[in-house]
């Protein structure tokens, strides 16, 4: 089992991340940020993720350094949990419609971080108290964390609750190919010899 535990403090986020990549999709979120923990919840369960989350943060100011801390947690459980990387598939894609919007995931777990991040969000968009803008820089500080290529185009959509359920349940479940061990591939699934 792939299984990682990572913790961080600083003087203005608190956060415990446990992940198991061979698991069924359980999961506890806690960020003290609802919209969030929705989206987190979607990831683990499609992307078939044993994980255990708990956040506080300065919420009270903004839920910026929360969300983009999460996303530096994440990504380095997860990097963690990948170990040596042996006989995994490396490459995950997904298209994942959420009832009028379409996301397309793709990824590479390249050791070379980079984020591209084709989303328009509808003008008059609402999201409670949430803001839309922090989506990109959770996915920018997950990709610096888990050196991960991570290329997400939303095609079309008029939701935006809609439009990043469907980039979230696609991260999970690109996710979840790349990471999964193919028996026939023998070491790193690499001509270098290294990822």
């Amino acid at each position: 089992m792939r299984k990682a535990k990572v913790e961080r403090r600083t003087k203005e986020t608190d956060i415990a991340v446990e992940i198991n990549l061979d698991g069924s999709g359980k999961y506890s979120i806690n960020t003290s940020i609802p919209f969030l923990d929705h989206m987190l919840s979607l990831m683990c369960r499609h992307g078939l993720f044993d994980a255990k989350l708990k956040a506080k943060g300065d919420i009270e100011i903004d839920y910026h350094h929360t969300v983009e801390d999460v996303g530096i947690v994440l990504g380095k459980v997860i990097k963690q949990a990948l170990g040596d990387m042996k006989g995994i598939s490396r490459y995950g894609q997904a298209s994942v419609p959420m009832d009028e919007a379409l996301a397309s995931v793709s990824l590479d777990i390249s050791g070379r971080p980079y984020l591209v991040y084709k989303v328009e969000f509808p003008k008059k968009s609402k999201l409670k108290d949430f803001d839309p803008d922090l989506i990109e820089d959770f996915l920018q500080a997950f990709v610096s964390n888990s050196s991960i290529t991570l290329h997400i185009n939303v095609l079309y959509g008029r939701n935006i609750h809609h439009i990043i359920e469907a980039i979230f349940k696609g991260l999970g479940r690109a996710l979840r190919q790349a990471v999964t061990i193919d028996p026939r591939i023998k070491g790193l699934p690499t001509t270098k010899g290294k990822l």
